[in-house]
C-alpha cells in the first residue's frame, strides 16, 4: 500500500474531525493505516536467522539483550566454521571459535549495539508479499530494507543493499541466553603476535557488515 500523499491525509483528518463519531473512527483507522511506523525490537529476543549473501549460506542464532547491553550471534557457515560473534555496548566486539583452533579476535567500535528503535526515522514503502507473508516494507538510509508480518509484528526479512538477505525463521520474544554463555574464552584476552590469515578472511564479511550496520543504523 501507497502512503497517501499528504494533501489527502490532511483531507482525511479534517473528515475525522468534522464527521459524526462512527464515521471518524473509520478515517481515523485509515489515517494511520496509511503510515505505520515499524515496531521497535523486544528489550530480549532469540531468533534462528537464515542469510543468503550471493550464494554463500549461513545460520545465525541471534540473542539480542538491550538491558544487559549484550548482542550475541553464533553464526554456523555452510559446511564451514561455527563463528561466534559477541558484541557489548562499550564497543567492544569478540569473534571467536571454540574448537581446537582457539582462533579469536577482539574490536573496539565507535559505537554500541543497536537500539531497539533503531528503526526510527525508516522509510515506509507500502506493503509486500515476502516469505508467504504479508509485510510491511520500510527502506532506512539506502542501506537496508526491512519486512514486518502486517499481524504479528515480527520481522520476516531484511536485506541489506549489498544483496545480502536474512531470514527470520523463529522469533522468541524474552527469550534470554544463560549467563556463563556470554563470557568469551579466556584465549581472547591472550596477547598474540597475529591471527590466522584463513581466520582473518572468515571474519572480515561479518566485521565489514557488523561496522557499516553500526555506523549507519545506531542512530545519535
Amino acid at each position: 500500500m501507497t502512503p497517501a500523499p499528504p494533501l489527502l491525509v490532511l483531507l482525511l483528518l479534517f473528515v475525522s474531525i468534522s464527521s459524526t463519531p462512527s464515521t471518524e473512527g473509520t478515517a481515523t483507522a485509515v489515517v494511520e493505516e496509511s503510515s505505520p511506523t515499524p515496531t521497535a525490537w523486544p528489550l530480549q529476543f532469540h531468533s534462528l536467522l537464515y542469510t543468503n549473501n550471493s550464494g554463500e549460506l549461513s545460520v545465525v542464532d541471534l540473542w539480542y539483550d538491550w538491558p544487559n547491553s549484550r548482542n550475541f550471534n553464533i553464526i554456523q557457515h555452510q559446511l564451514g566454521t561455527l563463528l561466534y560473534d559477541l558484541e557489548w555496548d562499550n564497543g567492544t566486539s569478540f569473534y571467536y571459535t571454540l574448537d581446537d583452533s582457539r582462533h579469536c579476535q577482539t574490536y573496539h567500535f565507535d559505537v554500541g549495539i543497536l537500539r531497539p528503535d533503531w528503526l526510527d526515522g525508516a522509510n515506509y514503502l507500502g506493503q509486500q508479499r515476502v516469505d508467504g507473508f504479508l509485510c510491511n516494507v520500510w527502506e532506512k538510509v539506502q542501506f537496508i530494507w526491512y519486512y514486518e508480518d502486517v499481524e504479528t509484528k515480527h520481522p520476516v526479512q531484511w536485506v541489506f543493499y549489498t544483496g545480502r538477505s536474512v531470514h527470520v525463521m523463529t522469533f522468541e520474544v524474552g527469550a534470554v541466553l544463560e549467563e556463563a554463555q556470554w563470557q568469551a574464552p579466556e584465549y581472547c584476552f591472550e596477547k598474540k603476535e597475529g591471527e590466522n590469515p584463513k581466520f582473518q578472511s572468515i571474519i572480515s564479511e561479518g566485521f565489514q557488515q557488523s561496522l557499516m550496520s553500526k555506523k549507519y543504523l545506531k542512530g545519535p
